[in-house]
């Protein structure tokens, strides 16, 4: 009988967000809303159908497997040479990617906890040990959602080739601003290779929360994580990017590519979609804008929620937090919990929060569980 690795008959299974039809047939309503899976609510951008609707006539060819034309659009937009530059099947795939490059078995990777759920899957399949430090709390008397950057770089050691710091933090939402960055960067030994996973850069507000590939620069050992999947609105196309102070790094990545993983419809969506950046930052700044409201609402429900710097806002409902999503989701609204510890709520259109808010007002009106105090 032929069996897999141990470590990947062991991997959990990743769990999408419902789809919300499905759920809709099922509890027979007309509609239900997911709020699980950081996606923009906005359709595409129309510069992209129009990219789309012509590279569609070439698909019987192959893309191209540099993706030039991308690299060469995001070296110019961040002022870097084009071999500095690894676009890739989403960002999740370059985190894999990374891994392979520069993981041996017995290696370890260090992160922060809770934070990205792939981080812990990447160093079982590469045979690395997770170095996991838990979250603190941001601010006095709340809970632990935030980056402990001073334990984390007490915690590497020699084995440890990969460090990830998921900038804002997923599902957190919270931030690490630019001088517990930086002294964290200067930390690091330089043999160590720190990753800044910004794949919400673009929905920050505080100007305190650094851009990773400024301080990337000069640092070789730094490289920096994007995504076209979320402000972008590209998630269902997977393309996402690295950029690497060291072109050696950039390399070393760009060897384990799986070739031609990045499709010829993601590739040209991308370019165009940087050429609508004005038409982007009017939607992140729409996203930003419901976000506060939707905090406001929140909060004054009861819940503690963070400032967040992402996307998403973060319910810290501990043992409720199970509970709380099933009720949640017998309402028609599909939520991310992450059982013991919290619900992940992703920013929607305005009625689609809405209906969010009306059923916690359900649910809080017709049970004494299940709510933030609980």
């Amino acid at each position: 009988m032929v069996s897999a690795r141990p470590a990947v008959q062991s991997l959990p299974a990743y769990k999408p967000g419902r789809n919300p039809a499905d759920l809709a047939r099922e509890l027979g309503v007309a509609r239900a809303v997911k709020l699980a899976s950081n996606e923009v609510a906005f359709p595409p951008l129309p510069a992209v159908v129009q990219a789309l609707a012509t590279a569609a006539a070439e698909t019987n060819r192959y893309p191209d497997n540099g993706a030039v034309v991308l690299t060469e659009a995001l070296a110019t937009r961040y002022g870097v040479d084009p071999a500095q530059v690894v676009p890739g099947c989403g960002a999740v795939m370059l985190c894999q990617q990374l891994a392979q490059s520069f993981n041996d078995p017995g290696s370890a990777i260090a992160f922060a906890w809770r934070s990205f759920e792939m981080y812990p899957l990447l160093a079982q399949v590469a045979g690395a040990r997770s170095i996991q430090v838990p979250l603190t709390p941001g601010r006095p008397g709340g809970p632990a959602d935030t980056h402990d950057l001073e334990a984390l770089a007490a915690a590497v050691d020699d084995s440890t080739r990969l460090v990830f710091v998921c900038n804002p933090n997923n599902p957190t939402g919270t931030a690490v601003r630019r001088p517990e960055l930086e002294r964290f960067l200067d930390a690091v030994p330089a043999d160590t290779l720190v990753v800044l996973d910004e794949a919400y850069r673009e929905f920050v507000t505080d100007p305190e929360v650094p851009d990773g590939i400024e301080l990337m620069r000069g640092r070789p050992n730094v490289v920096v994580l994007r995504t076209f999947s979320k402000a972008w609105g590209l998630a269902g196309l997977r393309v996402g990017y690295l950029v690497a102070e060291d072109p050696a790094v950039a390399d070393a990545v760009r060897r384990t590519h799986v070739p031609f993983s990045v499709s010829m419809l993601a590739q040209a969506a991308a370019v165009a979609a940087l050429a609508s950046e004005d038409e982007v930052r009017r939607r992140v700044a729409a996203v930003v804008a419901e976000r506060d409201r939707l905090t406001a609402g929140l909060r004054e429900r009861g819940f503690d929620v963070a400032d967040s710097q992402a996307n998403f806002v973060w319910l810290p409902t501990g043992e409720a937090t199970a509970e709380l999503a099933a009720a949640l989701e017998s309402r028609g609204v599909i939520t991310r919990p992450f059982a013991g510890e919290g619900v992940r709520v992703t920013v929607g259109a305005p009625d689609e929060d809405d209906a969010l808010l009306a059923a916690l007002d359900e649910i809080s009106a017709g049970s004494a569980t299940a709510t933030p105090g609980s």
